[in-house]
């Protein structure tokens, strides 16, 4: 595949199912007397991760004098069990940047995407994040109505939030008060059109977030009266 003046998402062939046919394979062809096919943790092959990390060294970002151009690897585990702490998690762990690990449970619980909060973890960190997004999404921990905040996070394959709407989403859904008078199910409905009543009438909040990167006093002032106005509305609609 062709990477110059491009960005490419590589998917490689499922790491975990690789392993586990290996392993079916090696438990049939390995004998006592075959020197050269010993097995390693957990019985797999002791190969499992050179077979992993070629896989994953396929993930390249090119400088100018190559053309530029970037591949990323996305690697995708299947845990038993939701146990990440098996041979094959921990080693496509050790490689990569960071996981996002998927809960049967918080899907089934209706919160999506269901990512596990406490195992997922970046090695980038906020280090990618611009100075308004690290102020706003420090007090997503400081919250314990976790219901409410998972209904902030949109769900809809389709729907994806600019960097100003999701200060938007963020600040609203953590700050005590604001969706205290809402029902858990109003709460995306009160969003959507929040946003939307933002972006129409008050443009000077997203000018000021792309054109500082910052979320300055001015930007919080008006996001406030903001909110305090669409509550308003949305109160009276949905009372009507």
């Amino acid at each position: 595949m062709s990477i110059v003046k491009s960005r490419h998402l590589k998917v490689p062939p499922l790491p975990s199912a690789m392993a586990l046919t290996t392993f079916a394979v090696t438990t049939i062809i390995c004998t006592p007397a075959n020197d050269r096919c010993q097995p390693s943790r957990e019985a797999y092959p002791g190969d499992v991760f050179y077979l992993h990390s070629c896989l994953l060294e396929r993930a390249a970002k090119l400088g100018s004098s190559l053309g530029e151009g970037s591949m990323t690897a996305l690697p995708i585990v299947e845990t038993q069990s939701g146990d990440v702490s098996a041979y094959i998690p921990t080693n496509v762990i050790s490689i990569t940047d960071g996981q996002i690990f998927l809960s049967g449970d918080l899907f089934n619980a209706g919160i999506r995407p269901a990512i596990n909060v406490g195992i997922s973890v970046s090695r980038v960190g906020s280090t990618a994040q611009i100075k308004a997004m690290k102020k706003i999404a420090e007090s997503i921990g400081k919250r314990s109505t976790i219901a409410r905040i998972a209904q902030t996070i949109p769900s809809s394959k389709t729907l994806a939030l600019t960097v100003d709407e999701q200060i938007v989403t963020i600040y609203t859904g953590t700050n005590i008060g604001y969706l205290d008078s809402l029902e858990i199910t109003q709460v995306k409905k009160f969003l959507v059109q929040l946003r939307t009543y933002l972006k129409k009438n008050k443009p000077e909040f997203q000018e000021i977030i792309f054109s500082t990167k910052t979320f300055t006093g001015t930007a919080e002032a008006l996001l406030k009266e903001v909110i305090k106005e669409q509550m308003e509305l949305f109160l009276l609609q949905e009372l009507a």
